[in-house]
């Protein structure tokens, strides 16, 4: 508030008391304005942390904005260009080199191709570093002449202070300076607080020489008192601003609108900056909290991205085999990829890092994924080829009349075919589908051909199973003549011709199974009449036959040991191998069932 002159002088005590508040409060703000960060710079980062920087073009697009627009173009927003540019460039070359050596070439004479936007993209550096340069001595320029200037108007306010009755003569002069060292823009850092002290010790003491109606200096203390109030009533509705970037910055106007107001009554000084001191604490604190939590969620999101990177480098590749695993991994993957886009920037120094390594992950893992799927087509076009192959051999022997020869070699085929992986989806029902044709066209005709045969097959199968018949007969009735007639009936059966060929096996078995009982009744026959013989021997000549059966009995058990040891070594992985091992099983039964007459017999010749 401007203080107009009046002709009585005022009391030296409130000149002294007005003076000294006025440089108290008047130092404190200005420490504060001079602390308070720069908005521009900022604004300049968030705006290039939200540029496009993707291609290279968008690089360009970048610097050319902010060649148009040099005051944004901080170091942090070249560095991004940079940083973007060469990562752009490293890939474009890295996937040439690729291409390079897929093509065929030799990777030790690849030469990257030149990058066409790289010439413009260094004029376009080098444009904006002159322009800041420019810039900055310009603006170097303008704070020195303001300096230059409030130097100027504090020696004109101390000529001022120095003369009581100047002071008086040149009030309006004075208020126009005071005016004009408000609408004087920055000076240089170093002199800020210098500068306003003597500016303000030197208003001091020509407010101190002033004679102002006391009544009139009440005014502008109250007026200045309204003004502070409301400052203050601002700055602590700004503790509640949910925004505190916001707030932050709306304080910093607060400040230099309560150092630019006159001072108040000197018993209310102190208690008017404490509560606009109070505030501005406040809202100080809770921004610096703040950017002390942004800077922990920063660390956090980098654990975070650390623990998708992690994830990525642990996944063992080499126990990926099917299309399945791949697809089933690369969900995985792409949900990881999700993920990482929800977690928040990580510290500005690690950010990039961070980035270039989940992406090398990635990159790793798709790259081996490519080459699997490119084996597995050249697999399926391999199998393709011979499952063609067959077909075409199948085709051709689709019209052979050599029935036996032909149907072997198509059981071969197919055998074959058998063994041949998988082809593509798209052509396996096409390829089996001509495969069967051929082979159903010569079984087919070799079917129609053979008709005649199958008659003669079922009278055949009738023959068998009447020879079956009379075997389970001949088991059922018993006969002094029982091997003669197995044998005579196992001659017929093989005099009789083929049987339909799904009803070979099942016949044979019955067959086996009854000629088996019969050998078992000969055999426990055939040993009944041994031991009786054996006995008789031993009734007729004592002690000595008796030790011969014992003998007998010895030999006949050591047999059966040698057979079960044998037939422990044993295996019967084939028919004729299965066969064996049956006929060893069914002597070992045929001995031991000797063994039990032969105990019997000693049994009763020791009565």
């Amino acid at each position: 508030m401007t203080l107009p002159i009046m002709s009585e002088h005022v009391d030296p005590q409130l000149q002294v008391a007005a003076t000294d508040h006025v440089a108290n409060d008047t130092a404190e703000t200005a420490t504060t304005a001079a602390s308070a960060p720069a908005v521009t710079t900022e604004e300049a980062t968030t705006a290039t942390q939200n540029a496009d920087l993707t291609t290279p073009e968008a690089v360009i697009a970048q610097l050319k904005l902010l060649l148009e627009q040099p005051e944004t173009a901080d170091r942090t927003a070249l560095d991004a260009c940079r940083s973007a540019y060469y990562r752009l460039h490293n890939e474009a070359v890295a996937k040439a080199r690729e291409q390079f050596v897929a093509d065929g070439g030799d990777e030790s004479e690849f030469v990257a191709p030149d990058q066409p936007l790289e010439a413009e993209y260094k004029q376009l550096l080098s444009e904006i570093k002159v322009r800041r340069a420019e810039m900055a001595e310009k603006a170097e320029a303008e704070r020195q002449a303001n300096l230059a200037r409030k130097l100027a108007i504090i020696e004109q306010i101390k000529g001022f202070a120095a003369d009581a009755e100047q002071i008086d003569k040149n009030y309006d002069t004075f208020k126009a300076l005071q005016s004009e060292w408000k609408e004087i823009g920055s000076i240089p850092a170093e002199h800020v607080t210098d500068t306003w002290k003597n500016f303000h010790h030197y208003v001091e003491q020509c407010y101190d020489l002033l004679r102002i109606n006391h009544e009139m200096r009440e005014y502008d203390f109250k007026k200045n008192l309204e003004i502070k109030t409301r400052i203050c009533e601002a700055a602590e509705k700004l503790t509640e601003l949910e925004d505190v970037i916001s707030a932050f910055h709306q304080l910093q106007q607060l400040h230099i609108e309560f150092r630019e107001t006159g001072p108040v009554a000197k018993e209310l000084r102190d208690e008017v900056w404490n509560r606009f001191k109070t505030a501005s604490t406040t809202i100080n604190k809770r921004h610096q909290d703040f950017f002390l939590a942004q800077k922990q969620q920063e660390e956090d999101n980098l654990a975070r991205k650390t623990e998708l990177c992690e994830r990525v480098e642990a996944i063992d590749l080499s126990a990926l085999h099917t299309m399945n695993d791949w697809e089933s991994q690369s969900k995985e993957i792409v949900a990881l990829q999700a993920e990482w886009k929800t977690v928040g920037f990580a510290p500005r120094k690690a950010n990039q890092q961070i980035f270039d390594r989940f992406r090398a992950a990635c990159d790793l893992f798709f790259t081996a994924k490519s080459k699997f799927y490119k084996e597995v087509r050249e697999t399926l076009a391999a199998n393709l080829a011979k499952k063609t192959a067959l077909c075409e051999k199948a085709e051709q022997l689709s019209e052979s009349p050599d029935w036996a020869a032909t149907t072997k070699a198509l059981v071969e085929l197919q055998a074959e075919w058998k063994t041949i992986g998988a082809v593509a989806h798209k052509a396996s029902d096409a390829i089996w589908k001509r495969f069967n044709t051929a082979c159903n066209a010569f079984f087919d005709r070799k079917k129609e051909a053979n008709a005649g045969n199958n008659e003669e097959e079922m009278a055949n199968l009738a023959k068998k199973q009447d020879i079956i018949a009379r075997l389970e007969q001949l088991i059922a009735e018993g006969s002094d003549k029982l091997h003669d007639a197995v044998k005579a009936l196992q001659a017929e059966w093989n005099e009789v011709g083929h049987v339909p060929f799904k009803k070979k096996e099942k016949i044979y078995r019955a067959y086996r199974k009854a000629c088996d009982a019969l050998y078992n009744t000969i055999h426990e026959e055939a040993g009944r009449r041994r031991i009786d013989n054996l006995a008789r021997r031993v009734a007729a000549q004592g002690g000595n036959e008796r030790q011969r059966l014992q003998r007998a009995y010895d030999e006949k058990k050591a047999e059966i040991a040698t057979y079960e040891t044998n037939l422990s070594f044993l295996t019967a992985k084939s028919k004729s191998g299965s066969s064996f091992v049956a006929d060893v099983e069914r002597r070992i039964e045929i001995l031991k069932k000797d063994l039990a007459l032969l105990a019997e017999k000693i049994a009763q010749l020791a009565e």
